[in-house]
């Protein structure tokens, strides 16, 4: 059925988004995020530079693992853990109303700002959010997320910012999530979304485009990136909360970004210091492939002098020690899993639960 054509939200979510800039006397010129030198025009997908410090928050899972694990005495796994994961920046995935991400986002970037540093963030609340598996939920209609994105936006206001554009979101539906219809709205509501984020000055949009061993139909999924968005994005990013290495996803990302004018793209690497499970299925929603698989370690940390040609960044978008789901006796999707933290720290399988 077609959206009700409502210009409210929608109205809404530009005005916030752009009240900043407004207020500001902002122009139209993008400028260079924190650490990256002095401020310029740099057009969208024009990379980040290679001294880019980014923004560990303090409010993450595993710092508040760390935290916790002192408490109780326990200072030599907080110190491993310290080591390992929690001194890391990681992004920080926002998925609250409104409101709550107004002040989330804001908080956030401003912090982020006032250590010279580059929050990550994760834009994820679509609707109908992982197509109803593990990590379902999102907005309840285009209008809500439009109004959503037009809050998260005002919280980042002149902040520097990147953000990573719903997750699976575009794979999903090249694999049948919802009615040609629904893809085709969800299609828009990304451009649109792209849109409200690109009107803040400094902040820098990469939309999801899954992983090296999900769509092998590279020319759809350029066609479906195009239709939401990408040309006005700064690229693309690969390998989300997934597990492929870094150089497969690398020629994965060249092939893509060939098919979309030379597009730049950024890599997930928080778990895939060990590649993906043997028996790895093609495809995302098969377990245990992508959900908390064994003998998975730690990536590459985060950094934007990646050398490699195209790829702006190598970030941590997944928190590792996060569970990616209710798979084999794991927590929900987003909650600390104690034992899959030591998993990655130590290669191995996980070990009593803490």
């Amino acid at each position: 059925m077609e959206r009700r054509r409502n210009s409210g939200p929608r109205t809404t979510a530009i005005l916030l988004a752009g009240l900043v800039m407004v207020l500001s006397g902002c122009g139209s010129s993008r400028e260079a995020p924190a650490g990256q030198g002095s401020a310029g025009d740099t057009p969208a997908g024009q990379g980040l530079g290679h001294d880019v410090r980014f923004y560990v928050n303090p409010d993450g899972n595993a710092v508040q693992a760390v935290a916790g694990l002192r408490e109780k005495g326990r200072k030599q796994e907080a110190r491993r853990l310290q080591r390992g994961i929690a001194s890391q920046p990681t992004a920080t995935w926002l998925t609250n109303d409104s409101e709550a991400v107004y002040g989330e986002a804001r908080s956030i970037t401003e912090a982020a700002a006032a250590q010279d540093t580059l929050p990550v963030l994760v834009a994820y609340n679509l609707p109908n959010r992982d197509c109803g598996l593990y990590s379902s939920g999102g907005a309840p209609d285009i209008d809500a997320y439009l109004d959503w994105l037009g809050s998260l936006a005002a919280g980042i206001g002149r902040k520097p910012a990147l953000v990573v554009l719903e997750p699976d979101a575009i794979a999903q539906s090249l694999e049948g999530c919802g009615s040609d219809g629904a893809t085709d709205e969800r299609y828009r509501m990304l451009a649109e979304a792209v849109d409200i984020l690109e009107r803040q000055p400094h902040v820098r949009v990469y939309l999801d485009a899954g992983n090296a061993s999900w769509i092998e139909d590279l020319d759809a999924l350029a066609a479906a990136l195009e239709a939401s968005g990408v040309t006005k994005a700064d690229g693309f990013a690969l390998n989300v909360s997934n597990f492929e290495t870094t150089e497969r996803s690398a020629a994965y990302g060249r092939k893509l970004s060939q098919r979309l004018g030379g597009a730049h793209f950024v890599i997930d690497t928080s778990r895939n210091g060990a590649g993906p499970p043997p028996t790895a299925a093609a495809k995302p929603g098969s377990h245990p492939s992508w959900c908390n698989p064994p003998g998975r370690r730690l990536g590459t940390r985060p950094t934007t002098d990646t050398g490699i040609v195209g790829v702006d960044a190598l970030l941590w978008v997944k928190q590792p020690g996060d569970s990616d789901g209710e798979c084999g006796g794991a927590p929900p999707a987003g909650t600390w899993y104690p034992r899959y933290a030591a998993q990655l720290l130590s290669g191995s399988r996980p070990g009593p639960s803490h």
